[in-house]
């Protein structure tokens, strides 16, 4: 759901107030059974006595009644059930005439109390009247009135000068007159909410009437005014609100804000209830800097069956891009087609590398480099997988032109033929084209059966596994003199792999608590026959990082457009510490490949008999403290290839101190050696900071400074926000300009108890890099 839609919240406060009411309607027109007919002395006493009331000594009572009565029963509407009792410190019946209770009264339902100081029946049971200190109360709710009238001939109630609390939300307020009625429903004059606590009224919404009608979806409020210190800051002569689960078609609450990139802006959405299973949203957003946009976003929910469409469209930016439409849509679908067979789709596309980072995105972020565009079909059971897409990516930025996949067509087959031996099939057919004029297109066939033995036990694992991979190249040269391309390859490999596993473990006391200490070392011998493949092109292959989890891959490319040739040994070991409750409190680990023979490939050609030792640490230090490291260290040089650090520690969801450093030797030609600070902290009572602050050591420049203080009273909040980042906007060749900066100043109110989030520790996933836990332990 879009963020949009949870404008509706402070008005369903209001709502809920009012439909908590509608209860009253029925358990106070009542029908009184009055005694028909004189009771005898005896009866008199009895009655008396049942409602704990002496009379006189002589049987008789004080005033001339036909009836003296402890309880009255409800006519419950058709189908319910349910008594309605009265108590009172004295009661007076005038058959088919009045009937008052005085002192104390109370008028007990199975769903809601009122008592009031005195209660007249009048009518014969047909007209209600109680006042004097009435309090009406419910699970929910509960009305203080100086009084209140029910007629059951009108089918009529009303309370005056009323004050309401709802449990639950801490919200309350009152009313001149609230009125409850078949022909109108439920209306209130002159009311007002709020969530703040009595005597402190920092900010509230009063309305000169909310009506409510029986058999309308939704309600209408008039001359409504939102009040914040006493000052009124918005106005609306009139709006409606949903009063029911069901979704109304009409305006939600507008959208302000302000950056340096788009200037001011307003948003006003609209929302379309289509159908009970579908509903759009529209929007028009209107920025000072850069005109008038479009925004539009549809859903859909069947049986099996949900998807969204979203589209935006600036057909005029007054910006940077000046005179030039802009555009994005995304398609989104997700479907069952029976037990074994589904459909998926994801499809986006933007007008310019620059349109996430002038305009925003809910769906992506400004450091993506890349769009996916795909869709297909998928067939899953225990032993066979099969699917068939069309794979594609708008990609951001300059880059080489890339290979669509039209489409990539795989099936997998799996079975034990016994308890210790398995059989496998992996086959992939694809076509990739691409939009060059010198690149290749190409068709691709692999099919690789296996043979392997797997025994796993509590202790421990053994794999042994032989495979033969055979692939099929079908190359359409664009370009005759493009390399060293052939127009057919067939290429057929040969694999074996044998893995092992261990896993020891023995109690352990540290610092006075019980753990379980586990050590798990690993194995694997891996050899893969070799073939020339320098005539092949490359269509979805790069090389991997060197990670632990990569190390046991038994490959150094992604895809199937090169398989390195291999004759290698990786060893590696875990470790973890268990706590008493089974949760891992640290995990090490560390491994790395050795050469037995190097590649013969050119592509996989590595330098010494060693691979780069590869290491990863989670560890929960204590309560408060957590720390990740993720290192790569070459085996030539010794030195650092690539690093990651966090640490953090946290008090709780708003008190926390992260600091992160990240390091890769070389990429794309540059070194990467950034380090950065995330804070939130409470300052002084009502006073909250929260900051962020990212340096390029290598460059020796800030990246991004982000600050935000927050004032937060009983009931309502004020950010400010401060921010300062690398724009990372691209030029126009599609690369990046790394001296441009983007700054801002963002300010937002928020009313406590209506729906919003008080973590301040929110304000951070703002900006260019957002805050994210540094662990990964369960």
């Amino acid at each position: 759901m879009s963020k949009l839609y949870r404008h509706t919240t402070a008005r369903n406060q209001i709502t809920y107030f009012a439909k908590r009411l509608r209860p009253a309607l029925h358990a106070l027109t009542l029908g009184w059974l009055l005694c028909g007919s004189e009771l005898s002395a005896a009866q008199q006493i009895e009655s008396a006595q049942t409602m704990n009331r002496t009379p006189k000594t002589d049987g008789s009572f004080s005033v001339p009644v036909t009836c003296i009565t402890p309880s009255f029963v409800y006519a419950a509407p058709k189908g319910s059930s349910g008594n309605i009792t009265v108590n009172s410190n004295s009661a007076l019946l005038v058959k088919d005439a009045l009937a008052v209770f005085e002192g104390d009264v109370s008028i007990v339902s199975p769903m809601s109390t009122i008592t009031a100081n005195s209660a007249n029946i009048l009518d014969n049971g047909r007209e209600i009247r109680a006042t004097g200190n009435v309090q009406y109360t419910d699970a929910l709710l509960q009305v203080n009135s100086e009084g209140v009238e029910v007629n059951s001939n009108l089918k009529l109630l009303q309370m005056q000068e009323t004050n309401y609390k709802i449990a639950g939300i801490s919200g309350r307020g009152g009313a001149e007159l609230l009125s409850i009625s078949q022909e109108r429903g439920v209306s209130l004059e002159n009311v007002s909410f709020t969530t703040c606590p009595e005597g402190n009224e920092d900010w509230k919404i009063q309305a000169s009437e909310i009506s409510i009608e029986s058999g309308k979806p939704f309600g209408e409020a008039y001359n409504t005014r939102f009040f914040v210190g006493g000052l009124p800051i918005f106005y609306l002569p009139y709006f409606a609100f949903p009063i029911t689960a069901e979704r109304q078609t009409g305006f939600l609450f507008p959208q302000f804000g302000s950056s340096s990139t788009t200037g001011l802006e307003w948003e006003q959405p609209f929302y379309w209830n289509i159908a009970a299973n579908v509903d759009g949203l529209i929007s028009t957003r209107l920025m000072t800097n850069r005109g008038v946009q479009l925004k539009s976003e549809f859903r859909y929910l069947f049986d099996n069956h949900a998807g969204e469409l979203q589209l935006e469209y600036l057909p005029n930016d007054n910006g940077r891009v000046t005179g030039k439409e802009r555009y994005f849509y995304r398609f989104f679908h997700r479907g069952k087609l029976s037990n074994n067979w589904s459909i998926s789709a994801d499809i986006s596309d933007l007008s310019d590398d620059n349109y996430i980072i002038d305009l925003g995105s809910d769906f992506y972020n400004q450091a993506d480099t890349h769009l996916s565009r795909q869709a297909g079909v998928n067939f899953s059971s225990q032993a066979l997988d099969f699917s068939v897409f069309v794979r594609d990516f708008t990609t951001i930025g300059a880059s080489a032109s890339n290979y669509r996949a039209l489409p990539e067509a795989k099936l997998n087959y799996t079975n034990s033929l016994n308890e210790l031996l398995n059989v496998g099939v992996k086959s992939e057919l694809a076509y990739f084209e691409n939009d060059s004029l010198v690149l290749p297109d190409a068709l691709r066939f692999h099919v690789e059966p296996s043979i392997s033995i797997p025994y796993q036990r509590a202790w421990g694992e053994l794999l042994a596994q032989a495979s033969v991979l055979h692939t099929y190249y079908k190359q359409d040269l664009k370009d005759e003199n493009f390399g060293l391309l052939e127009e057919e390859v067939n290429r057929t490999l040969g694999q074996a792999r044998l893995y092992g596993a261990l896993i020891f473990e023995k109690p352990q006391r540290l610092f006075g608590t019980d753990y379980t200490l586990t050590v798990e070392p690993k194995a694997q011998y891996l050899f893969t026959s070799f073939e020339e493949q320098s005539n092949i092109g490359l269509y979805d292959s790069t090389a991997i990082l060197t990670n632990f989890n990569n190390l046991f891959r038994g490959q150094e490319f992604t895809g199937l457009d090169r398989i390195n040739d291999n004759n290698q040994v990786t060893l590696g070991t875990t470790s973890r510490l268990i706590d008493s409750s089974n949760n891992e409190i640290l995990i090490a680990s560390i491994g790395q490949i050795l050469y037995v023979r190097d590649s013969e490939l050119i592509d996989g050609r590595r330098e010494g008999n060693r691979s780069s030792i590869a290491a990863e640490l989670d560890w929960q230090v204590n309560q408060n403290w957590f720390l990740r490291s993720d290192i790569q260290v070459g085996n030539q040089s010794n030195q650092v290839e690539r690093s990651a650090l966090s640490t953090e520690y946290k008090l709780d969801h708003n008190k926390l101190v992260q600091i992160n450093h990240r390091y890769i030797r070389e990429l794309s030609n540059e070194r990467i050696d950034q380090v950065g600070v995330t804070a939130s902290w409470p300052i002084a009572d009502n006073w909250h900071w929260v900051g962020r602050y990212y340096r390029d050591l290598q460059r020796s420049r800030s990246i991004e400074t982000f600050m935000g203080i927050e004032y937060e009273s009983c009931c309502w909040a004020l950010r400010l926000t401060l921010r300062r980042n690398l724009a990372t906007r691209f030029n126009n060749n599609g690369v990046r300009d790394l001296n441009d900066f983007d700054s801002g100043i963002g300010l937002q109110f928020v009313f406590k108890g209506m729906g919003n989030s008080d973590r301040k520790v929110d304000m951070l996933s703002q900006g260019l890099f957002g805050y994210r836990q540094p662990f990964v332990l369960n």
